[in-house]
């Protein structure tokens, strides 16, 4: 069965130069929301505590269950307390979640300074932390997201910006402040907020502009196929659904066991070139996908960015469309 190995060795390289990027391991919260960008919530979250991690980011409350053995402080960004908890801490995404957290619980107030998705509006923000005090819940922090911190733009300075008189505005009340993402946290020159919030990057799969200096970060996990058959296929034989690919000449091929059921995109058929040289042939099918090899096994890929390129789209889809199912092994 096809399945992950995720590094030790460069998930921890990525985690040092996070943290000297920043000063200070306490101020890394991992961003762990599915499956740990598809690398394993257990697996990455066990990781990060040995490294020393002791802040985490998460999507919803069954991933914080899952995980709150391992951390002190979890922030949920996309579902609603149930229930008081003095790690857990819930983000609030609008006026009207307010009321539907249990009370007594710890929240974190988002605010929406251009991205325009989830948060409250800028002028909204008295009023909530007036119904947050109402329903007897007690905000920690006050948090944004930048939309577009990994371009060369004005947007990153002007949203910062905005959230710097937030800051101002709100900085005798007791309340954490926390806004970088990955991107962020490498626009930055040093880190004077409370924490970051660091997911691509730690995962080694940040691209910024090319205008900025790109840091030295290795992709942590790669994806390993395992063969089913051989055959000689020859030429002018086609191979795979829709006979969309013809051997120009007699060509050895192998089907291996992984297909977009597990994660990889139809689109990068007849595209993606292994790190081994291989060639996919044919349209990747559910469950396999043809390749010029003829090795037992086979990396498929060991950088999502390379792969995401063949497939059109970005690394974050590559890696959450793995499949929870398939093994990761942790190497060294």
């Amino acid at each position: 069965m096809a399945y992950i190995t995720l590094s030790r060795k460069a998930f921890f390289h990525n985690l040092n130069i996070i943290t000297a990027q920043v000063g200070d391991t306490s101020k890394i919260a991992l961003v762990l929301k599915d499956n740990a960008y598809g690398h394993g919530l257990l697996e990455i979250a066990t990781l990060a505590q040995e490294y020393g991690i002791t802040r985490a980011v998460v999507r919803c409350n069954v991933e914080a269950q899952m995980i709150e053995h391992l951390f002190s402080y979890i922030l949920v960004l996309d579902d609603i307390a149930q229930e008081k908890s003095d790690i857990v801490r819930h983000s609030i995404n609008s006026l009207e979640q307010i009321g539907r957290f249990a009370k007594g619980s710890l929240v974190e107030l988002k605010v929406d300074t251009g991205m325009h998705r989830n948060g409250v509006a800028v002028d909204e923000v008295e009023k909530a932390l007036e119904l947050i005090e109402q329903h007897s819940l007690t905000c920690k922090a006050i948090f944004t997201h930048f939309r577009s911190a990994d371009t060369l733009s004005s947007e990153w300075f002007w949203q910062k910006k905005i959230f710097q008189k937030i800051q101002e505005k709100y900085q005798n009340r007791g309340f954490d402040f926390h806004s970088a993402n990955s991107a962020g946290t490498f626009r930055s020159t040093t880190c004077k907020e409370d924490m970051i919030r660091v997911g691509i990057a730690a995962y080694g799969c940040l691209e910024l502009d090319t205008a900025f200096e790109q840091p030295n970060l290795q992709p942590v996990l790669s994806l390993i196929a395992q063969k089913q058959t051989t055959r000689l296929l020859k030429a002018s034989q086609h191979v795979g659904y829709n006979a969309t690919c013809k051997a120009e000449e007699d060509t050895l091929v192998s089907t291996y066991d992984v297909g977009y059921a597990d994660g990889l995109l139809r689109s990068a058929s007849n595209r993606h070139v292994t790190p081994n040289g291989s060639r996919i042939l044919g349209r990747i099918s559910m469950d396999n996908v043809t390749l010029t090899c003829k090795d037992e096994e086979i990396v498929i890929y060991n950088n999502a960015n390379e792969y995401a390129k063949t497939a059109d789209t970005i690394g974050y889809e590559v890696l959450t469309r793995l499949a929870s199912y398939l093994e990761r092994k942790v190497v060294s």
